[in-house]
C-alpha cells in the first residue's frame, strides 16, 4: 500500500512538473513568437458581443459589423498611440539633449560650492592637501561631465536603434490587426473548430476553466484599480503637502506608472528626488523620498491583501506569485501567475484536479 502511493506521488509529481514546465516555455519561447495572434484573438474575444449587438441592431452581417467595429477600433487607438509617441519622443529628445546643458548650468554649480566647502574645511586642517584634492576634484568633475554627454549621446543612439528596428514591428503590426479582422469574422467558427478537437470532458473542464479566469481577470483589474487609486490619494496628499505644483495631475501620472513592475513608483519618484538634492534643494529632495517611502510601505501592505483577499488567496501566497511573475513574465506574470494559482485552487476545490489536500 505504501509503495502505491509513493508510485501514485512520484507519478503526481512528475506529470505537474513536466505541465509546469511546458507552460513555462510556452510562455517564455513560444508566446512572443505567436504574439500578433494571440493579441489579435484576444482583441477579437473583448470585440465579440459590441460585434453581435452591432449586426443584431443593424440587420448587416457578422462579418461586416466586425470589419467595421474593428476599424473604429484601431483607427481610435491607432490616433491615440501616434499622438502620445510623437509626444513622447519629442519630450524625450528635449530632455536628452538639454542633459549636457542642464549638468553644466545647474549639477556642476552644486558640486562646485560643495568642493568649496570642503576646501574650506580641509584648508583649516592642512594646507598641504589643497593642491591634491583640487587635482582630484577636478578630474571627477571632468569625468562627470564626460559621462553626462556620454550617456545623453548613448541614449539617443538607442533611440535611433530602436527607430531602425521599427519595420519588423510593423510587420508584427500588420499581422495582428490582419489576424483581428479575420478572427473576429469567423470567431465562432474558429473557436468551434478547436472545441471540437477536445474530448467531453474536456470541454467541460475547458468551460469551467474560461468561466472562472475571465471573472477573476475582472476581479484582478478590478483590485489593480483600487491599488492605484489608493496610491493616487496618497500621492495627492503627500505632493500637496510638499508644496508640489499641479499635485493632482503629477500623482495621476505616477499612479497609473505605478503598476508596472520593477520600476513602479519608485522609476519617478526616486530619479526626481535626486534631481532635486542635486539642485541644492535637499528639503523638498528629503520629503519626496520621504512620501516615496510611506507610498511603498502602504503599497506592499495592501497589495497581498487586496488581490489575495479577491482571488482566494493567503497574503503570502499572492506576494509569492506576483514577485515570481513579475520576475519571469513582467506584466503578463504580474497578472498571471496569481490568476494562475487562484484557479489551481478553484479546480482543487471542484473536485476537478487533486493537488493539494
Amino acid at each position: 500500500m505504501n509503495l502505491d502511493k509513493k508510485r501514485t506521488f512520484i507519478v503526481n509529481t512528475l506529470y505537474f512538473g513536466i505541465m509546469l514546465l511546458l507552460a513555462v516555455v510556452l510562455l517564455k519561447y513560444a508566446l512572443p513568437l505567436l504574439a500578433p495572434f494571440v493579441i489579435g484573438f484576444v482583441l477579437a474575444y473583448l470585440l465579440k458581443r459590441p460585434i453581435r449587438f452591432a449586426s443584431h441592431k443593424l440587420h448587416i452581417s457578422r462579418k461586416a459589423a466586425a470589419i467595421a467595429l474593428v476599424l473604429v477600433f484601431y483607427c481610435t487607438i491607432g490616433l491615440l498611440l501616434a499622438l502620445l509617441g510623437i509626444k513622447a519622443f519629442s519630450a524625450a529628445g528635449d530632455f536628452l539633449r538639454g542633459l549636457p546643458g542642464f549638468y553644466t548650468a545647474r549639477v556642476e554649480p552644486v558640486l562646485m560650492s560643495i568642493f568649496s566647502g570642503i576646501e574650506q574645511s580641509v584648508l583649516s586642517i592642512d594646507e598641504s592637501l589643497i593642491a591634491s584634492m583640487e587635482q582630484l576634484w577636478g578630474q571627477f568633475v571632468e569625468s562627470l561631465g564626460q559621462l553626462v554627454s556620454s550617456l545623453s549621446a548613448g541614449t539617443i543612439s538607442v533611440l535611433y536603434s530602436l527607430a531602425g528596428s521599427l519595420p519588423g514591428l510593423f510587420i508584427k503590426l500588420l499581422l495582428m490587426i490582419i489576424s483581428t479582422f479575420f478572427i473576429a469574422m469567423d470567431y465562432d467558427r474558429i473557436t468551434g473548430f478547436f472545441i471540437r478537437q477536445m474530448s467531453e470532458k474536456a470541454q467541460e473542464v475547458f468551460w469551467e476553466i474560461k468561466t472562472y479566469v475571465t471573472g477573476t481577470l475582472f476581479v484582478c483589474i478590478r483590485s489593480y484599480a483600487l491599488i492605484m487609486s489608493i496610491t493616487f490619494v496618497e500621492l495627492s496628499i503627500g505632493l500637496t503637502v510638499v508644496g508640489i505644483e499641479n499635485a493632482v495631475v503629477i500623482a495621476l501620472l505616477i499612479a497609473v506608472f505605478d503598476i508596472l513592475p520593477v520600476l513602479g513608483t519608485g522609476g519617478i519618484m526616486i530619479p526626481w528626488a535626486a534631481i532635486t538634492a542635486i539642485q541644492g534643494e535637499f528639503k523638498l529632495a528629503l520629503a519626496l523620498f520621504a512620501v516615496y517611502i510611506v507610498v511603498t510601505i502602504i503599497r506592499n501592505i495592501i497589495e497581498p491583501k487586496i488581490v489575495g483577499s479577491q482571488l482566494g488567496l493567503h497574503p503570502v501566497a499572492t506576494l509569492a506569485s506576483l514577485f515570481l511573475g513579475a520576475q519571469l513574465f513582467g506584466v503578463v506574470g504580474l497578472f498571471g501567475f496569481p490568476i494562475g494559482l487562484s484557479l489551481l485552487r478553484y479546480l482543487n476545490e471542484q473536485g476537478t484536479i487533486k493537488i493539494f489536500k
